[in-house]
């Protein structure tokens, strides 16, 4: 459905204030074998406060995360690792049982991170919704919670449609071959490559 990764950049910028992300996604060799690594940096407004943040998130071939960080110009920072099967811990091996069952995440401030589960679960017409709980993390205090989503395959490989758990809001998100979010109405907007 969609095509194998090859190393890939792309930008979005907000549609409401100022804002722009550089983002960078191929692939990478570890001990475990080929896993894939998405890299960017990102500067946003979050109601009246703008930030700036770079992050690194590293999945195993199936798309499922294993290790993300995110770090703040002006020095916040977080780094969580998984096993892959929605058990969470810090960096210094601290479990975090209240993510248990989270094995998507989801950053404020990024259209990526949609990827993830289109990717991870390769959902189809016929496959229904899928009700998932991922690790959020909000821009603005950094501090994760679990929040219900929805995700449902409108046009194989093509349109997938996002729900909050809570009904409070809906977007259709037209992805490329490579699942990255082409449009994200409301919220984000695919530069063209001649931009970038």
């Amino acid at each position: 459905m969609f095509r194998a990764l090859s190393s890939t950049t792309v930008r979005w910028r907000p549609l409401e204030g100022e804002g722009l992300e550089h983002l960078t996604l191929r692939t990478i060799d570890t001990s475990l074998g080929a896993a894939i690594r998405a890299e960017s940096v990102l500067i946003g407004e979050r109601g009246a406060t703008a930030y700036g943040a770079r992050y690194r998130i590293d999945c195993d071939a199936g798309w499922r995360v294993f290790s993300f960080l995110i770090e703040t110009t002006q020095g916040q920072r977080l780094h969580l690792m998984s096993d892959g099967h929605g058990h969470w811990r810090k960096a210094d091996g601290t479990a975090l049982p209240q993510f248990d069952g989270c094995v998507d995440i989801d950053l404020a401030g990024t259209p990526f991170t949609n990827t993830l589960p289109i990717r991870r679960l390769g959902l189809t017409r016929q496959s229904g919704t899928a009700r998932l709980n991922m690790l959020y993390v909000p821009f603005d205090s950094f501090e994760p919670t679990v929040d219900g989503q929805h995700y449902t395959c409108l046009d194989d490989g093509k349109l997938y449609r996002y729900e909050a758990a809570d009904g409070s809001f809906t977007a259709d998100l037209p992805v490329d071959e490579d699942g990255l979010v082409l449009d994200y109405p409301t919220l984000f907007q695919r530069l063209s490559p001649e931009t970038i």
